[in-house]
């Protein structure tokens, strides 16, 4: 199941997995979008959906080498090298972001879910039916962004069953498995245990991450495989409905004091940004620089995707 790769592939899925970190630290980003734009989405839910109750005995019986043939873990590695790199590296950097510089976070990132919208929508063949479900699709992810944050307690069966629910969240396209992590009332609680490195809280959040994915990553390849069209016209459905949670202006309505004493917006609104300001134009250049890096990565995979062809064509 391992395919023959070079090095130069490797290197470009280790920087996949960056991305994919990178995008899962911040709320309202999903590393499933990562994936989308860098065009590894499909290969990596059918690599994850590899890891069944065969090869799970095989590892039980320590067949290391027979449990390796059945998957692609030369694949998964270079993945999760990078994306774990990102996680423990990035994680302090993007918080700071997040609390300090927001606006410009997320417009950087506006643009890079704007530019993968336009192209992976380049791949569906589009007929009334598949407006209904793009539609569905946004509407969905419209709503799931604007939930409220609820307070929920650290106990491991809540860590483990937020673990669940954020992971299958992380592997779709638009749905961000922090912001879900938010929803739920443990984001800041767990990216504290990954910069503490706190293993009591790490290890039910991981069983549950492992859980999550391996059941999760099943439904999601058969429907790749049967329904591949509305599947992935529904996926872009959520991505556009996620636009609402990263939009970089907003308006707070609601705050709370989280746990380190400091006070935290929960509900908010979306705003028209003050055209005239620097924060407008600093911010529109950075949803530029994230929307023209999309392209920039679409030469990496050797201008294969639609959304360049149709670029150069204009």
């Amino acid at each position: 199941m391992n395919q023959t790769r070079t090095w130069k592939d490797y290197l470009y899925l280790f920087a996949t997995g960056v991305t994919m970190g990178s995008a899962d630290v911040v709320p309202g980003v999903s590393g499933g979008t990562m994936a989308f734009i860098m065009g590894v989405y499909q290969e990596l839910i059918d690599a994850i959906k590899a890891f069944d109750f065969s090869v799970v005995k095989l590892l039980l019986r320590f067949r290391l080498r027979e449990a390796l043939d059945r998957v692609p873990w030369r694949f998964l590695l270079a993945l999760l090298a990078g994306l774990g790199t990102a996680i423990l590296t990035l994680a302090g950097i993007l918080s700071w972001l997040l609390e300090h510089h927001p606006v410009y976070l997320f417009a950087f990132f506006f643009g890079l879910v704007l530019a993968s919208i336009v192209a992976i929508g380049a791949h569906v063949h589009w007929s009334p039916s598949a407006v209904l479900t793009l539609i569905a699709g946004a509407a969905l992810a419209y709503w799931i962004v604007g939930l409220v944050p609820v307070q929920m307690p650290h106990d491991p069966l809540t860590i483990f069953l937020s673990g669940s629910v954020a992971i299958m969240a992380m592997i779709l396209p638009g749905i961000s498995g922090s912001f879900i992590l938010l929803i739920l009332g443990q984001y800041a609680y767990v990216l504290e245990a990954v910069k503490s490195l706190d293993i009591v809280t790490l290890l039910p959040f991981g069983i549950g991450i492992v859980v999550g994915i391996t059941s999760f990553a099943r439904i999601l390849s058969w429907l790749l495989h049967r329904y591949h069209q509305v599947t992935i016209t529904l996926l872009v459905g959520f991505m556009i409905g996620s636009l609402r949670k990263i939009w970089p202006f907003k308006e707070t309505l609601e705050t709370m004091v989280d746990r380190h004493g400091d006070v935290v917006p929960i509900l908010q609104r979306n705003v028209l940004p003050d055209f005239g300001s620097n924060v407008f134009w600093i911010s529109l250049a950075l949803c530029i620089a994230g929307f023209v890096l999309i392209r920039l990565l679409d030469r990496l995979k050797d201008e294969r995707n639609p959304f360049v062809k149709i670029a150069e064509e204009d």
